[in-house]
């Protein structure tokens, strides 16, 4: 938009006495008032158009400017139209015209690392809105801006996320410190839009400044992932190895990690159902059939006491006839069922519990 209405100084032609003209001719028009007819026209064909984009001085100026007319002919506008049309005709391709905004439009397709060096040695901050930055920042980055600025910054910063993610952000904090943003929330009705701006750039501007991490999960992550995709007898050896070298990291590991026997304190019984439907009914039975030979049989009965009692039934005879899997057909066929549940988790079909929910 900026590159196809940049308006002259000239204001658009008003009536002497200070009342609304009315425009019969387009020679002698400035272009700010050609662009504000345009934008009218689109308007009126229920364009949607992001003249929020525009630096506020346009803005304003786009508005003084139609707001300073009131009826145009229409060989006035066909003409303001059709030289339109012609200046767009003629542009063949529009580049940024500065780094802030090439890098913007290179945002994701290159390095972070090169994107972050480049603007600071250019001095530049990122633009659009600070607000969309903040909500596309997963939750490992927002929790700790709720957990350390104020009660009423932080609830500022909720009432702009996502309402699911906000959610999810609000069960994670302590109870008092939860509370205590819930009731802050009640209390931004006065905020002004000023306020809120200066609030999401500053916040914005904090949480990119930080360096950039060379890896997009903690160590606790990583190894949980890790060791939720091996065999059960490497799991245990590795966690009893990690328990003699740093005990607080090994507890953490194993909250992290998400196996056949964590589900039935980690799984809602109302998922059950909905998880069936995603793993295969040959895993089911191999690892239905291998889980009492590793102990796991309250996971067996979770699962079987919240699915229909017909399919039970015959889960029951199919792993009778079966006999007994070899270890590593039970880890694979196990590790089968984790995995659907894990994708599931990941695109937000169902959620896992927290220990003692």
């Amino acid at each position: 938009m900026t590159e196809l209405v940049p308006f002259s100084a000239a204001p658009a032609p008003v009536q002497s006495g200070g009342g609304f003209s009315s425009i019969r001719s387009a020679a002698g028009l400035s272009r700010r008032a050609k662009a504000a007819i345009v934008v009218r026209l689109l308007l009126n064909d229920g364009a949607d158009i992001p003249l929020e984009e525009l630096p506020d001085e346009l803005q304003a100026h786009l508005t003084k400017a139609m707001g300073s007319m009131r009826m145009v002919d229409r060989d006035t506008l066909q003409s303001v139209a059709a030289e339109f049309a012609e200046e767009i005709e003629r542009i063949g391709l529009s580049l940024p015209g500065s780094m802030a905004g090439a890098l913007d439009v290179l945002d994701g397709k290159i390095s972070a690392q090169t994107a972050a060096r480049l603007r600071k040695e250019a001095g530049v901050k990122r633009g659009g809105d600070p607000w969309q930055r903040i909500r596309d920042m997963g939750p490992g980055t927002l929790l700790p801006v709720l957990e350390e600025e104020s009660v009423e910054i932080a609830a500022v910063m909720l009432s702009k996320l996502d309402v699911s993610k906000a959610a999810e952000l609000l069960g994670r904090l302590p109870g008092p410190r939860a509370r205590s943003i819930t009731y802050a929330v009640s209390q931004t009705g006065a905020v002004t839009p000023e306020a809120v701006e200066r609030i999401g750039l500053s916040l914005a501007s904090q949480m990119e400044a930080q360096p950039i991490a060379a890896f997009d999960n903690g160590p606790v992550e990583r190894v949980g992932a890790i060791l939720n995709s091996s065999t059960s007898t490497t799991r245990d050896e590795m966690l009893a190895g990690l328990e003699e070298e740093d005990e607080g990291f090994a507890t953490a590991v194993r909250k992290a990690i998400f196996t056949f026997a964590n589900i039935p304190t980690r799984v809602a019984p109302r998922d059950v159902p909905r998880i069936l439907r995603m793993v295969e009914q040959e895993d089911l039975i191999v690892a239905f059939s291998g889980a009492p030979a590793m102990g796991l049989e309250s996971s067996v009965e979770f699962i079987l006491e919240n699915m229909s009692a017909r399919m039970a039934d015959q889960l029951r005879e199919e792993v009778q006839e079966a006999g007994t899997p070899k270890t590593s057909e039970t880890d694979d066929a196990m590790s089968n069922i984790i995995r659907a549940i894990r994708d599931m988790e990941a695109t937000g079909e169902l959620m896992l519990l927290t220990e003692g929910e």
